[in-house]
């Protein structure tokens, strides 16, 4: 699946620039970010997708019922362990699902959409390449490490990029 190679791709980015980084950076609060960590952003791009892992099984998948798990944003480590479980087991049979959700912070009222499973793992993608861009943003803030060139920047941007420098 093409899918499961785009995913692999940005988390070996995301991994690499991680191991750039002390755990005491990782778990740094960013000023930038509304006092948000590194650790923060990258936990919310792991519960994401853990989410969806869980309701490829139940065929329902709910983004707001996540776990919000202290140790993914306080141990690097345990963050990295994570991504390569999450695209080593993202290689799955396209099928449908439902999405619930709800957005109204005053109801608990849900909806469900249809959708299906690689829709899902492209919503999940170029979410966790947006947050890239702000823990690009807290990397600096924390460290002096340099990142590659197109780190959050999304495939689309840079093929882009490419057309207009010919």
């Amino acid at each position: 699946m093409h899918l499961q190679q785009s995913v692999q791709h940005v988390f070996v980015q995301l991994e690499q620039s991680l191991l750039s980084l002390t755990n005491e950076q990782y778990c740094q609060p960013c000023p930038s970010l509304f006092n948000a960590s590194v650790g923060q952003h990258v936990r919310h791009i792991i519960e994401l997708f853990l989410c969806l892992e869980k309701g490829y099984s139940a065929g329902t998948v709910n983004y707001e019922k996540r776990n919000r798990d202290t140790h993914i944003e306080t141990s690097r480590d345990f963050a990295i362990t994570l991504l390569h479980e999450i695209y080593s087991g993202i290689d799955r049979k396209d099928k449908q699902l439902m999405l619930e959700a709800g957005y109204d912070e005053h109801s608990d009222e849900t909806m469900l959409i249809s959708t299906n499973y690689y829709r899902e793992v492209v919503y999940n993608l170029e979410h966790t390449v947006h947050h890239m861009a702000l823990i690009r943003v807290g990397i600096s803030e924390v460290s002096s490490v340099v990142l590659p060139e197109n780190f959050g920047i999304a495939s689309s941007t840079v093929k882009h990029r490419k057309t207009c420098a010919q």
